[in-house]
């Protein structure tokens, strides 16, 4: 297994994570060496969501009005449907991830995920999957889409659903070994 102690990984999320989208990476990093802290909005807890109903709560480790993204050498976003639409709409989460985009600093995000990354205006020319729900945003913002279970760009990777997750948790890991990539820059999305 890729050892990633000495590396800090933030997983930004909102209530409403598939379940395992987030324990899954969580624990895999973990397992690594990493130290993993939940960023949030909320104050204290998220509760996850598990296919057809609210989950789990896990404590938040850090509130995202604290949180400086140049304390972390990486990102993940999980998924579910509600998660990555609360974060796309607030500003605050949208600015945390562009940080990691822009300084070339690995990005892992599964599912709907790819959601916030979309508003950050980076992701145009960019190799990404998705669930296959979102394909149509993610084309529309200029991504070159593919239906794979883990698709890989320049440090970012991204997977369609909790049934990719050992390939996910895999190249995400290798991802963060590796280190800061290129960044990534803002090319305005292509007009139909």
């Amino acid at each position: 297994m890729a050892t990633l102690s000495g590396k800090k990984v933030a997983i930004l999320t909102e209530s409403g994570f598939e379940e395992v989208e987030l324990t899954s990476p969580k624990k895999e990093l973990e397992a690594a060496g990493a130290e993993v802290h939940i960023v949030s909005p909320q104050k204290d807890i998220v509760k996850g969501w598990n296919h057809d109903h609210w989950s789990i709560e896990l404590k938040v480790d850090v509130v995202l009005d604290d949180a400086n993204p140049e304390d972390y050498d990486a990102l993940v976003i999980p998924g579910g449907v509600i998660n990555p639409d609360k974060m796309r709409a607030n500003k605050a989460c949208v600015e945390f991830a562009q940080h990691f985009l822009e300084n070339g600093k690995p990005v892992a995000a599964i599912c709907h995920g790819p959601q916030l990354l979309i508003e950050t205006g980076l992701v145009n020319g960019r190799n990404m999957t998705s669930y296959a729900s979102i394909k149509t945003d993610l084309v529309n913002a200029g991504a070159l889409w593919a239906d794979k279970e883990v698709v890989t760009d320049n440090g970012l990777v991204t997977s369609r659903s909790p049934k990719d997750l050992p390939a996910f948790n895999k190249k995400m890991i290798e991802e963060i070994r590796e280190g800061k990539h290129s960044p990534a820059k803002y090319t305005p999305t292509p007009s139909h």
